[in-house]
């Protein structure tokens, strides 16, 4: 709904607060003239910032990357690294401060220092102090000036259950000395009371999510659990030291859950009376209003009020971005002017609902505020149900003008060290230099007029949408509850059809085989998904004899005929995309959301291939006066697909279909243990319209059935994926020219890696340990992409291997149906034998960081963190395709990417780091297919990151990538001489 503010009878009455609430904060000179008066390098940075982009973009990345930099030399060549770019103009003051030759120069320190101590000195601007004693000074100054404080503890993301435990003493302990600090503050009644109503004089605002490490919306009932525990001992203590608590609003993920734990737990008898509890809602998302709405019913029913804290929202890139990127709906409005104009409708909701709900209007902007006065003087809201508030350092004048006017004030004051406030400091620095920001328009003497009108909403524009031309399926976003359920339902019905028969298809005919091997559930062996018919010899020879029959009509099928059965192929899996995702998860024991991304791969392939095919059937013109010159290609014949089961749907789906658009009749041999999955994806393509004979599903034994069609006179292609050792040996036999092979096999081959993430000592150990994990751990390690070794600089060696162990520790191990599960089990019993023996021969070649247990009815491996590993051992240079991760030592960056590189392997890589030449040097010295930067390394997207490797880690071009089809099919030159009797037609000629 496109909102629009009516000029109300509210109107009149907020012109006139605001005009006197300005006329209070604005000075007589302008902003920029005032700072060349005070020549404060923290003020200049800022000012510099925002008359900049280029600069504001690099400064602010320099800021974020300041508290890992420990010298002054590293300082000194990270500020002319970031600020030294082509790019960025610098103002004339800078780039003399910049001009030296050396980090360790004495200009080279001294600069360093300039701007250190500027940047620490914008933090203290907008954090309330680094510890407690801090913190209860600047409070005390502020009750000085009537204001009430709210205080919020900074602290670097939890990953750890250890942290989460840390994040909750914190807060009993800081709610413990502020109250015996308030002891000796006399009471001040403009803030300490109202309605003759006693207020409670400390206040602290939390983060749900940080109560629990694993928090996820997946996972609601057990997140919901984890941290009710916590918040109970939190609500307890407050109670018993009179201290209130609000709870903060975080990212949009979070929104649902966060307000269905909250409102579930402040139902609890034990709770439903107290009234010194909050919660946030915030404008700038799209569903904001029906929130309130929403709460606001709620409170009738709960017959107790609460503060619902109002505020714009903090995340609008990070919204936006996660949005585009995984194609979902964007939460966040684009246009400032539509999130104003929704903060003012919610605030006239809030205090039209006074009875049932203390209103706290969150804002920096004169309008809003005074909106917001003008319509509770309007209904005569009482004190007690209404107050402002502001962000410590930011609209201090507002915050002046508005106590003078005898209005309670609350500064939300966050407190903690500079060193993980740095994210928050950014979102302020943002804020400020923002070219909509109020603050910024205010400063910069804007008219009057301009700076209270209100907000007038335009046409929205197109959120932001991803540069490639291809726009991928989107993942299931379990934050919707009613997409849980389905995904719930969708394994009840899977479960219905567990044990079931599943014969190969042979031109068209599903055939009785002369074996048949169970499939099972890694999570639980004694449970069969389905039993799987192997075909014979024979049989693969008359697979073979009906893809030779098919092959003529299937090659003169039009491109784009083609093209379409493969779209409708993806529309079907998109149908039926919680039913894949359960097989995948019963089947091959992959969690919940990473068996929905697979699915989304595998309706990628199709819709990629699609579009691709169509492209290569235009050909290339060449031509010239008198003579055409035409580039076409056309199909090799027979494509025999043979799949592994870790990406069972998407992998045999991606080799699969890219033979068939190309015009090539397909066998898919799948992988014994992954089957079943294999016979639903048959089911998709028989039902989308493939012929019979042009695609055939035979299972069968590697040694014999795949043997036999690897070197059979009439396969053309081989598209493998699987292990390094059946790779070469396919390939040997490929070359290998049969009698009446009247043609040279293709092979295209992937075959693993031994993927690496270096993490230096300019990374965002927050980012680092996360990642890390999830790219070691994710499918317990059983991607072809997993990170087997972390390679890190000795300077922060041990305090990463102490939070990447903590960060382990607090994964959950399970069944992968469960929702809580982070780490399921391995594929089967030969799977969990070979990886405890590499475990083994780990324990004799190095320290054992971490060993987790695992349950014992499945085919469990807890992960295994191996310390102090030398970059030869067997566990640094096999593959284990396990949970298993070396983490290994380093002195520098430059032998960093020597050990990354020491494998026989290129598949993919990571770096953390935050300094501009360490990501330039690894983009062109990092061995591998992919390289991740700041980022997992697992998860590649199709049409986003082409996916293959190099060295021994395969043969052929990358899957889902503009060269991937070209390998499935052979180019050709047609040139035709058109000049009859020395007459052509001429193109332009009349």
């Amino acid at each position: 709904m496109v909102l629009q503010v009516q000029t109300s009878t509210y109107e009149a009455k907020t012109q006139e607060i605001a005009k006197q609430l300005l006329a209070a904060t604005q000075e007589n000179r302008s902003f920029f003239s005032s700072l060349r008066d005070q020549m404060r390098w923290d003020d200049k940075l800022l000012a510099w910032a925002m008359s900049n982009p280029g600069l504001r973009v690099q400064l602010f990345r320099f800021i974020d990357t300041l508290p890992a930099l420990h010298s002054k030399s590293e300082i000194a060549s990270h500020l002319q690294e970031y600020l030294g770019d082509e790019s960025v103009e610098l103002p004339a003051a800078l780039k003399g401060m910049l001009n030296f030759a050396n980090p360790d120069s004495m200009p080279g320190q001294v600069a360093a220092t300039t701007v250190g101590t500027a940047v620490e000195t914008l933090a203290h601007k907008y954090i309330s102090g680094e510890n407690i004693k801090q913190v209860i000074k600047t409070v005390e100054r502020l009750r000085k000036e009537k204001m009430a404080f709210t205080i919020d503890l900074l602290g670097e993301a939890v990953i750890t259950e250890a942290e989460a435990q840390s994040y909750l003493e914190r807060y009993l302990e800081l709610m413990q000395q502020l109250v015996e600090a308030s002891k000796n503050w006399t009471t001040i009644p403009a803030i300490d009371e109202a309605d003759g109503e006693p207020l409670p004089k400390v206040q602290v605002s939390v983060k749900l999510t940080a109560f629990y490490s694993q928090f996820d919306p997946l996972d609601a009932k057990g997140s919901e659990e984890r941290v009710s525990d916590r918040i109970r001992i939190l609500l307890r203590r407050a109670k018993e030291l009179g201290a209130a608590v609000h709870f903060d609003m975080e990212q949009y993920a979070y929104k649902d859950i966060t307000l269905s734990i909250l409102k579930k737990l402040l139902l609890e008898e034990e709770f439903r009376q107290r009234t010194d509890i909050g919660m946030t809602v915030q404008a700038y998302l799209r569903d904001s209003e029906q929130d309130t709405k929403d709460v606001i019913s709620w409170l009738k029913e709960r017959g107790y009020p609460l503060t619902i804290r109002l505020v714009k929202g903090a995340y609008w890139d990070q919204e936006t971005i996660k949005a585009a990127q995984k194609h979902w709906p964007q939460p966040v409005y684009n246009d400032k002017a539509a999130t104003d104009a929704n903060f003012e409708n919610i605030t006239q909701l809030l205090l039209e609902n006074h009875q049932y709900v203390y209103s706290a209007i969150g804002s920096h902007n004169v309008r809003s505020h005074s909106r917001a006065i003008a319509i509770a003087e309007s209904l005569n809201v009482p004190r007690r149900r209404f107050e402002l508030q502001v962000l410590y350092g930011m609209g201090d004048k507002v915050a002046k003008a508005l106590v003078d006017k005898g209005y309670r004030v609350r500064v939300y004051c966050p407190y903690g060290e500079l060193l993980p406030g740095m994210a928050y400091l950014i979102r302020r620095l943002l804020e400020n230099t923002a070219n909509s920001s109020f603050l910024r328009q205010n400063l910069e003497n804007r008219p009057i007029e301009e700076l209270l009108a209100a907000p007038i909403v335009k046409e929205e524009k197109n959120s932001l949408t991803p540069h490639s031309h291809f726009l991928g399926a989107a993942d299931t976003d379990y934050a919707e509850e009613e997409v849980r359920t389905k995904a719930k339902q969708a394994f009840q019905n899977v479960r219905q059809q567990l044990g079931k028969t599943y014969l190969p298809l042979i031109n068209g005919e599903y055939v009785n085989p002369p074996e048949f091997v169970d499939s099972l559930n890694p999570s639980n062996f004694g449970e069969v998904i389905g039993k799987v018919g192997l075909i014979s010899v024979e049989q693969a020879e008359q697979a073979m004899q009906a893809a030779k029959a098919a092959f003529p009509g299937w090659r003169k099928t039009p491109a784009k005929q083609r093209a379409d059965i493969l779209r409708k192929a993806g529309d079907l899996m998109e149908l039926r995309r919680a039913e894949l995702s359960a097989w995948i998860v019963l089947e091959v024991g992959k969690p919940v959301k990473e068996a929905d991304g697979e699915v989304s791969e595998a309706i990628d392939f199709c819709r990629y291939y699609a579009d691709e095919i169509e492209r290569l059937d235009k050909g290339v013109n060449y031509d010239i006066p008198g003579e055409t010159n035409h580039y076409i290609y056309q199909p090799r014949g027979i494509a025999v697909v043979i799949s592994p089961w870790n990406f069972p749907l998407a992998i045999a789906c991606g080799m699969t279909v890219a033979a068939l658009v190309s015009g090539n009749c397909t066998l898919l041999k799948p992988a014994e243990t992954s089957s079943v999955i294999a016979a639903k994806l048959t089911e998709i393509l028989v039902d989308a319209g493939f012929p019979k004979g042009v695609f055939q599903y035979v299972p069968g034994k590697g040694s014999q059935v795949g043997a036999y069609l690897v070197n059979h006179p009439d396969t053309h292609v081989i598209a493998f994926t699987g292990s390094q050792e059946v790779g070469c040996r396919i390939y040997a036999e490929a070359a290998i020219l049969k009698p009446g092979q009247k043609h040279m096999k293709r092979v295209i081959a992937e075959m693993g890696g031994k993927n690496a993430i270096i993490v230096d000592e300019s990374a965002d150990l927050d980012q680092a340990v996360v990642g890390v994990v999830q790219s070691a751990f994710g499918y317990s390690g059983q991607k072809c992409s997993a990170a087997s070794r972390v390679i890190v600089l000795q300077p922060i060696y041990d305090a990463f291997v102490q939070r990447l162990v903590e960060a382990t520790k607090s994964l959950n191990i399970g069944e992968a149906e469960f929702p809580s599960t982070q780490v399921g089990p391995v594929i089967d019993a030969n799977a969990r034998d070979r990886i405890r023996e590499y475990i083994e021969k780990g324990k004799a070649e190095a320290e054992v960081a971490l060993e987790l247990p695992a349950p014992e009815q499945g085919y469990f491996i807890g992960p295994v963190i191996f310390s102090e590993v030398s970059p030869n051992a067997v566990i640094s240079q096999e593959e284990i395709f396990g949970p298993v991760l070396a983490a290994i030592r380093v002195k520098d960056f430059q032998e960093a990417l020597v050990v990354a590189n020491g494998t026989n392997y290129a598949l993919t890589g990571g770096l953390y780091s935050r300094t501009p030449s360490h990501i330039q040097q690894a983009q062109t010295e990092f061995e591998v297919g992919n390289l991740y930067i700041n980022r997992n390394i697992t998860g590649a997207i199709v049409g986003r990151q082409p996916f293959g490797g190099f060295k021994l880690s395969g043969v052929g071009s990358k899957a889902g990538g503009p060269d991937y089809l070209l390998q499935f099919l052979e180019p050709r030159a047609v040139t035709e001489n058109i000049q009859r009797q020395g007459f052509a037609p001429i193109e332009g000629a009349d």
